[in-house]
């Protein structure tokens, strides 16, 4: 059988994450490589991030961004971008690429775009055409200033922080002349904001201290408006240290235009148009992506350096003669070695394919929603209740839309399913579903279980890998990983979002269909896992719905928002899977494209029977998992064996059989990793 000949390239990663045919995000991609593993590397190896203070050498790195397009790159072509239309799936890759070398370059870069993105998303025209044309560099001889954002949410103990509703931030009307605007008066103090050092704006969530102004918002503050704009004291944080983190505080008076989205009067009342929550559950359902990745992007990055450390670890001694397993190989002689490193390689992969999944279904979601919000402000149907309720009628045609969408052609109703694929509200409802699990779970399984593997990566380099000189920079890699975990809500938020989302009717149907795909999928291509992994899926979906029908023995409900002790592990279960799900889909995409590539196809069959016993390899690890959170479950909260518990036992039976050959598949994945070429150093300074 033909092995793994190279390291994976840009023609191999376009197919698995569909973006062969995206000139425009390529050209983005390769300008964040370019400046990750120069600019960036350099600023890491000449020991910038030392330091807590944002310094001049940091500041080179805005300069980078700006001259490389990547800080216009979330605009539209009017405002002076370059990519028109959603580009969840740009930036997630732009994300990656620096998080290659470092991760507070990557958060120096998005958190000027999560400044952004309430404005983005739920401002009004004027507001975005403003902010966001002053965000995008000038051309050369402009002499304006290039804008810069940061987002502000969290705050000092004991306000905002996992628990967005608990705001302390106020606002309050100072002046409302007749015919006049009315001014507002805001007071914010934050928390680990990210940016502050060079902020001109912030977008703030603040909350009413005035019977004149109506429930949350968020609204923009900027440096020039009256009153005190405080950049505050440098966050001691010991991770990211190549972005800027200041503790602020605001006391200013704005117009009231500055609500993000505007705002009605209603009885002498003012009434912002979206809440807080609204708005900050419209970004999160998009920005939890890139972070996520970034910690894939580790994982992955970590390969090259570890392979080159285990070969090279006895060469230029006595004991090892050029030509001999000892010398070619080193450590790679023993199979410990390999397979822990296909373990951390297997993890990478499934947390990119579940995250570049993620962002392409933001990218399709993006006009839908928007679509969506044009449609029932043309029939007048507002807030959320009202909107919920409307959608809620159309349940039976998207769950008929489903069953479409994963029959074959030839057997659907090809009138049916176009009218149900060009139905705005079925759409929306299919796609948020989706989304409401993706994008957390994104977030929880690549962080959570990634900050875990690579920490696996770090002992892989022995003691050198808790060096300053460790090639790959992998010490650093590792403790940044434990941020990202936390940014944009840690564990315990998405687990409590999975929570609610992962029994929505829509996704358990699209969960269903994937798990027949995956069983059919066995016998065409059984070497990837697929059977191990859907029996798995079957196991979890019995524990989900015996959980929410059954009481422990003290009578209590167990699926219940307050019993975490039920909910949270299912809900990491079911990452587990999804993530090893779409990691399966990626290899089945590659062997479907790969030979129309004439790059791919010279060494495809070795290529993909490599990833083949990667994705078999986390399949057996996530369905290892997920089986052992059900068995717990199922049996750990009541005092004797349930009715149907035959039926449980006979799941997880199958479940286990299915693992047969995954552990041979892991062995040859293992093996490859002792031929694989890779280049005789790394690609970026130390």
């Amino acid at each position: 059988m033909e092995k793994l000949k190279t390291l994976p390239g840009d023609d191999v990663r376009q197919i698995m994450w569909r973006f062969a045919d995206r000139f425009d995000i390529q050209m983005a991609v390769q300008s964040a490589r370019s400046i990750a593993r120069s600019t960036v590397a350099r600023m890491v190896g000449d020991g910038v991030r030392k330091s807590h203070e944002w310094n001049d050498a940091k500041a080179e790195l805005l300069t980078a961004f700006d001259n490389s397009g990547l800080t216009a790159l979330f605009m539209d072509p009017a405002q002076g971008g370059f990519i028109e239309g959603p580009k969840n799936m740009a930036l997630a890759l732009v994300a990656f690429e620096l998080s290659w070398v470092d991760g507070g370059a990557a958060t120096c870069s998005l958190a000027n775009n999560l400044a952004l993105a309430p404005i983005h998303e739920k401002g009004t025209p004027e507001q975005r055409n403003e902010f966001m044309s002053k965000c995008v560099p000038g051309q050369s001889g402009d002499e304006r200033g290039t804008w810069r954002g940061a987002f502000a949410l969290t705050e000092p103990l004991p306000y905002v922080g996992v628990d967005t509703g608990v705001l302390g931030g106020r606002m309050r009307i100072e002046s409302w002349e007749d015919g006049q605007e009315p001014m507002l008066k805001i007071e914010k103090r934050g928390r680990f904001i990210t940016n502050m050092d060079f902020a001109n704006y912030i977008t703030a969530a603040v909350e009413s201290d005035d019977e004149r102004i109506k429930g949350s918002c968020m609204v923009i503050l900027t440096e020039e408006d009256p009153g005190t704009f405080d950049r505050g004291a440098p966050t001691l944080k010991m991770v990211h240290q190549l972005s800027s983190t200041r503790d602020p505080v605001f006391s200013l008076t704005i117009p009231a235009s500055r609500i993000i989205g505007g705002y009605d009067v209603v009885d002498g009342v003012i009434v912002p148009k979206h809440s807080h929550s609204e708005v900050i559950a419209s970004v999160f359902h998009r920005t939890r992506i890139p972070v996520g990745l970034m910690t894939s992007a580790k994982l992955l990055s970590a390969v090259e350096p570890v392979i080159r450390y285990h070969r090279q670890r006895f060469r230029g001694g006595d004991a090892s003669q050029e030509g001999s397993p000892r010398y070619d190989l080193g450590l790679q002689q023993k199979e410990d070695a390999l397979q822990r490193l296909a373990d951390v390689w297997a993890s990478g992969e499934a947390g990119a394919s579940l995250g570049f999944g993620a962002a392409r279904l933001a990218d399709s979601f993006d006009p839908i929603e928007r679509a969506k919000e044009k449609h029932f402000q043309e029939l007048g149907v507002a807030g959320p209740r009202a909107q919920f309720s409307a959608l809620r009628k159309r349940a039976k045609d998207v769950l008929e839309f489903v069953d479409m969408e994963f029959a074959p052609e030839a057997e659907r109703d090809a009138a049916r399913y176009s009218e149900l694929s060009n139905d705005t509200l079925v759409q929306f409802s299919y796609m948020e579903a989706l989304a409401g699990v993706l994008n957390p779970g994104c977030k929880l399984w690549n962080t959570g279980v990634g900050g875990t593997m690579m920490r696996e990566a770090v002992a892989l380099m022995g003691g050198y890998g808790i060096t300053e000189d460790c090639p790959g920079f992998l010490f650093h890699k590792w403790t940044d990983s434990q941020l990202e975990a936390t940014y944009e809500g840690p564990e315990a938020v998405q687990r409590r979002h999975l929570t609610a989302t992962m029994i929505n009717d829509v996704f358990l149907a699209v969960f269903d269909k994937w798990t027949a795909q995956l069983e059919s999928m066995a016998g065409q291509a059984p070497e990837t896992g697929a059977k191990a992994l859907a029996a798995a899926m079957k196991l979890w979906r019995f524990t989900l719905d015996a959980m929410r029908k059954t009481k422990d023995a003290n009578g209590r409900k167990l699926y219940h928002s307050k019993r975490q002790g039920v909910t949270f592990p299912l809900a990491d279960a079911l990452c587990w899977l999804i993530a090893a799900r779409f990691f399966i889909m990626d290899v089945r995409e590659l062997q479907e494209k790969g030979p129309l590539n004439p790059v791919v196809a010279e060494g495809l069959e070795g290529t993909l029977a490599f990833f083949a016993g990667l994705a078999a390899t986390q399949a057996a690890r996530s369905a290892g998992e997920s089986n052992r959170i059900c068995a717990e479950l199922y049996y750990g909260f009541l005092d004797q064996a349930p009715e149907a518990a035959d039926q449980f036992d006979s799941l997880r039976a199958q479940a286990d059989r299915a693992m047969a050959g995954v552990r041979l598949a892991k062995d040859q994945a293992a093996d490859a990793l002792t031929g694989v070429m890779i280049p005789e150093a790394l690609d970026y300074p130390m």
